[in-house]
């Protein structure tokens, strides 16, 4: 399990392989709609490679599907967890899988 304060749970363990691409399924919960997330998350991953997509959810959490190294969605999972400036992070519950090719990475509405 990830030891970070606003992480609430973790399912599956990281792969061994650090060069293995994975996925990581994350909900981040807090003051995080109305703040610049969707395209702060956007352009940190494009800075490490990244594939995927982030929306906005109806229950006002902020939802991120990224696939790429394992090292580089664990930085990804920190940023998750502090948000660009004017975000309030409750908690982020985040999910481990296998990586199914996503290309590029997008801002969902």
């Amino acid at each position: 399990m990830l030891h970070t304060a606003a992480v609430a749970r973790t399912r599956n363990l990281f792969p061994l392989d650090a060069d293995m691409a994975s996925s990581l399924h994350a909900v981040v919960h807090g003051d995080v709609q109305g703040v610049g997330f969707r395209y702060y998350v956007q352009r940190r991953a494009e800075e490490m490679g990244l594939a995927g997509w982030v929306r906005n959810r109806p229950d006002g959490s902020l939802e991120v599907v990224a696939e790429g190294s394992r090292p580089a969605l664990g930085r990804l999972l920190e940023l998750l967890s502090k948000g660009p400036g004017l975000a309030d992070v409750d908690r982020v519950d985040a999910e481990w899988g296998e990586a199914t090719g996503l290309k590029g990475f997008a801002v969902r509405t």
